[in-house]
């Protein structure tokens, strides 16, 4: 009996160490094993190295120091490694020993840290940068991995892939082959590849991540410029920062709305209609370029799936982070709040007291805002009252159309006329997608919907509303129901992609677009 009970089990694994070993490390992931730990020897020779030029001392580049960060880094990896793939072996359905050897091949670009080492001089401005691109990379070769057996991680792929690829082309040769508008425009001074995607409201972005707040600037909320100056100082660029924070944001926002639609409509089809369509929309340029867009969008649509779900709390914290990149932000409490009432009556419990919780967290980023408004310039409203600068002041949504129809009839037909016209197009095309929304879809997403589009239209003005309307994702949702007839598709696609494209041209050339 003695001798049995040391035999290994049935289900591959011993007692002991060595069964608990060959439990968490599957053969076929050995060499992974050996993958991730070189990675994590790169890491820790890295922070070390770092860690000895900028200390002062002689005990800086001591040898306990450099098994500590060696330590470090192969335990980060090797939890990193562990923890992802069995959390992604799970999700996904895949055997963790399959995920666990290919997950590895993502810590390669770990290894090119080494360039930093043996840099001549070293310098510490371009650590933060190496480590920021080696991270990026290593993203990437994960979402390739998750693609192969994830549905939902190969549509964002194939739908970022897909659209974001030919934006990057257009844009630079835009501004190349046709040239800017004439005039005074401000420059990040990158080159035409980058600084195409600095133009309009993204130089306010940039000035609040650089000096601070000032003048106009106060218009613009926190979060987003706050989260560029963070990165920008680490890699040693804000404009660059930008971008990766748009792009990466909006790969969280494709991947959040498909996940919603997929709940709510339990249909692979449709929720790849609605991320395709989202992506496509005329003005979703605005997704890749330095603006709040991509971040607003993924935090609206997680706190509205995190409600959908139950968990109103975290709802509540995605709102919050909402409300601090956009006033908008604020409505997320509209499906929360019904998403709890709805609950409450189905379950009752703790439901009402975590929902009530859930909503307490959604006002908080705009009023942390608002706090520091009244600390800076004694008036909480601040960001308001400057609105009146841009001809914008509060008044009832119909003002708005009446002034641009008025503002179209009264002039003649010039770009500002044309800008006017396509403002309102925009506008009444989602009001009519509005009315739709109440017959066919849920009444937290409706809400939403109608909130969403008449507060940005209670401003006496429909200026940039075809931009506005880019983030209420419930008019998504309804395209992508619609879309599953292929004569609605092809319109659908058909009017977009060649909008887009002109949208982008006139962008990048310095043009008003929205």
């Amino acid at each position: 009996m003695q001798a049995a009970s040391s035999q290994p089990r049935p289900d591959g694994s011993a007692n002991g160490l060595v069964g608990r070993v060959r439990v968490l490390l599957p053969p076929k992931a050995r060499v992974g094993a050996a993958v991730t730990g070189l990675a994590g020897v790169s890491i820790g020779a890295f922070l070390w190295y770092a860690l000895s030029i900028h200390a002062e001392g002689s005990d800086a580049s001591s040898s306990p120091l450099l098994a500590f960060c060696l330590l470090v880094g192969v335990g980060a990896a090797y939890g990193a490694w562990l923890g992802y793939s069995t959390w992604a072996a799970r999700h996904f359905g895949v055997e963790t020993g399959t995920l666990l050897q290919a997950d590895s091949y993502s810590f390669l670009p770990m290894l090119s840290l080494w360039l930093y080492l043996f840099q001549v001089p070293p310098t510490l401005s371009s650590a933060p940068a190496i480590a920021a691109a080696a991270l990026l990379v290593m993203a990437a070769v994960k979402l390739a991995i998750a693609a192969r057996y994830s549905d939902i991680a190969r549509s964002i792929s194939v739908v970022f892939v897909a659209t974001r690829v030919p934006l990057m082309l257009i844009a630079p040769l835009a501004a190349i082959v046709i040239g800017q508008r004439q005039g005074h425009h401000f420059s990040p001074a990158h080159g035409v590849l980058l600084d195409v995607w600095g133009r309009w409201d993204a130089q306010h972005y940039l000035d609040i991540a650089t000096q601070g707040y000032h003048g106009k600037d106060i218009a613009f909320f926190p979060l987003y410029p706050f989260l560029i100056h963070v990165v920008g100082d680490l890699i040693g660029d804000h404009l660059i920062a930008g971008l990766l924070i748009s792009n990466i944001a909006f790969l969280g926002a494709l991947a959040f709305l498909y996940a919603l639609v997929k709940l709510e409509f339990g249909d692979n089809s449709v929720a790849f209609h609605a991320i395709f369509y989202v992506a496509i929309f005329p003005t979703a340029i605005f997704f890749s370029a330095v603006y709040t867009e991509s971040l607003f969008l993924m935090l609206t649509v997680a706190s509205v799936y995190f409600a959908r779900r139950g968990n109103f709390i975290t709802s509540g914290v995605f709102g919050a982070l909402a409300s601090m990149t956009r006033v908008e932000g604020i409505l997320t409490a509209l499906p929360l709040a019904y998403e709890v009432w709805r609950a409450w009556r189905e379950r009752r419990g703790t439901t009402l007291a975590r929902g009530a919780a859930g909503l307490a967290l959604v006002p908080l980023g705009i009023g942390a805002y608002m706090l520091y408004l009244y600390a800076l310039q004694g008036d909480p409203l601040a960001f308001s009252k400057v609105q009146a600068q841009w001809d914008r002041h509060f008044a009832p949504p119909w003002i708005s159309i009446a002034n641009t129809i008025q503002a179209i009839a009264a002039t003649p037909f010039t770009s500002i006329t044309a800008n006017h016209i396509i403002e309102l197009v925009f506008t009444v095309a989602f009001l009519v997608l509005m009315v739709v929304a109440f017959r066919q879809l849920r009444p937290s997403y409706a809400w939403y919907f109608a909130a969403s589009l008449l507060m940005p239209m209670s401003t006496a003005s429909l200026m940039s509303m075809p931009r506005f309307v880019l983030v209420v994702f419930p008019a998504f949702m309804l395209l992508a129901l619609w879309g599953r007839r292929p004569a609605v598709n092809s319109a659908i696609v058909s009017f977009c992609l060649p909008v887009l494209g002109l949208f982008t041209v006139l962008f990048a050339d310095w043009y008003w677009l929205a």
